[in-house]
């Protein structure tokens, strides 16, 4: 099968018809040269954008790892495996990074995958410890690689890029202008593309005036005001993360938190729960500003702002994304001084008090996943038929390696749960319950 009608087929697998224009002249720059940096605003799709000519290249009869991806933290690692795994390419990927076992890694990447994905410090590990050969990674990207340099993984990026003497293209992607490239990359005449201009101009940033200091009383209002719409409420710390959710759930407010105090289970249970519809609000700090798989969002809530503009546009970047619109609020008490890039934004003043509806959706955790040979299809089927759910009612299904969770509607739960748990799928009983 050509490239072309391969690529045909994987667009249709992960739903989109056509390739933006950042996508059409990556794909292309990416095939003909040997060193790439690509500038492109968050949420523009620069993950296909690379992975496209990437998988074109790869050797099917090679049982070695041929590319290596470099990214920032877990979420994003997690991310791009979910992606490649969408993509239906027959090729194996894996994801590794801190948080779980190493000796779980060695044993998933025991049998080679074409595609290794993982965060510095957990590949530079494996590298030391010989887990897989290097001599056969011939592409290597570095994602998002600013916030890795931002996070202190530089010397583990040094150990790793030595470790490599066949790379033959090397790749590196940010959401950010002007950053220097470090010289142990060793780039010579890098091609830039760079989109970073075409950043979306559907983004309204309002200001909202709070008379009290804590501005809690304020963030509910305004809550009220915008209604149930997906968004995220951005806090500096995790110790202010606690505060607002105790506020919120005392004001019937449902959200789902991500910081980075949290464990690495807890965290991606509470970004699928957003992503599929559970919860309409996430309160979170700035590791969900990029680099996670994360609905169409609507809005943005500044509770505080960041100290750099840098991440400002960053946590904007996860709304009004691929030419939609989309509504960013910067929370200010009336004593409180705005820096310089937020003094001309407009004031928006809300009077209105709407009731904060409870999300229609819930999740269910099924205890059985890909390694049981199981699918998406096969738990769409339970569910359809035994469950006597209408199609309507089954929302997004995520499959892992050995579980899966559903969204389905809320006030369907007791009978799925009462007529599916305890079944048979692909000859495993599975378990089913509320998570």
């Amino acid at each position: 099968m050509s490239f072309i009608k391969n690529q045909k087929s994987i667009l249709e697998k992960i739903g989109i018809t056509t390739l933006n224009p950042m996508q059409k002249e990556a794909q292309q720059i990416i095939q003909n040269n040997s060193e790439i940096v690509l500038l492109s605003p968050t949420g523009t799709g620069k993950t296909l954008a690379f992975l496209l000519p990437i998988i074109a290249e790869l050797n099917p009869d090679l049982e070695e790892v041929q590319a290596l991806i470099i990214v920032p933290t877990r979420e994003l690692a997690i991310q791009i495996e979910q992606v490649i795994r969408n993509m239906g390419t027959g090729y194996k990927t894996n994801a590794v990074y801190g948080g779980r076992s190493g000796s779980k890694d060695r044993l998933e990447i025991k049998h080679r995958p074409a595609i290794l994905i993982g965060t510095p410090g957990r590949l530079s590990d494996h590298i030391r410890r010989e887990a897989f050969e290097t001599i056969h990674i011939k592409t290597l990207v570095l994602d998002e690689f600013d916030k890795s340099l931002e996070i202190g993984f530089e010397n583990e990026m040094i150990d790793i890029l030595e470790s490599l003497p066949n790379v033959k293209k090397k790749i590196l992607t940010s959401a950010t202008f002007g950053v220097a490239i470090p010289k142990f990359i060793k780039l010579n005449q890098p091609k830039k593309i760079d989109f970073l201009d075409e950043a979306t101009t559907n983004l309204n940033i309002y200001k909202v005036i709070a008379n009290e200091k804590n501005k809690l009383k304020t963030l509910a209002t305004t809550l009220h005001h915008i209604g149930n719409q997906p968004g995220i409420v951005f806090c500096n710390f995790k110790d202010s993360i606690a505060e607002v959710s105790d506020f919120l759930y005392r004001n019937g407010i449902e959200h789902t938190c991500f910081h980075g105090g949290m464990e690495q289970p807890q965290r991606e249970l509470s970004l699928l729960k957003f992503r599929n519809g559970t919860y309409q609000l996430l309160l979170a700090t700035d590791l969900a500003a990029r680099g996670i798989d994360i609905p169409e969002i609507t809005f943005i809530l500044h509770y505080q702002l960041p100290q750099k503009e840098e991440e400002f546009t960053h946590r904007n970047g996860r709304t009004a994304r691929m030419k939609k619109e989309g509504n960013a609020y910067v929370l200010k008490h009336e004593s409180e001084r705005l820096p310089e890039f937020l003094t001309h934004i407009e004031t928006i003043d809300f009077t209105e008090n709407n009731t904060w509806l409870d999300p229609e959706w819930c999740t269910l955790y099924i205890s059985g996943g890909r390694k049981d040979k199981i699918s998406k299809g096969d738990i769409a089927g339970l569910l359809l038929k035994q469950g006597q759910l209408e199609k309507d009612d089954l929302g997004l299904i995520e499959l892992k390696q050995d579980c899966a969770y559903v969204a389905i509607k809320k006030e369907q739960k007791e009978q799925v749960i009462h007529l599916t748990n305890n079944s048979k799928l692909k000859n495993k009983k599975v378990r089913i319950s509320e998570i």
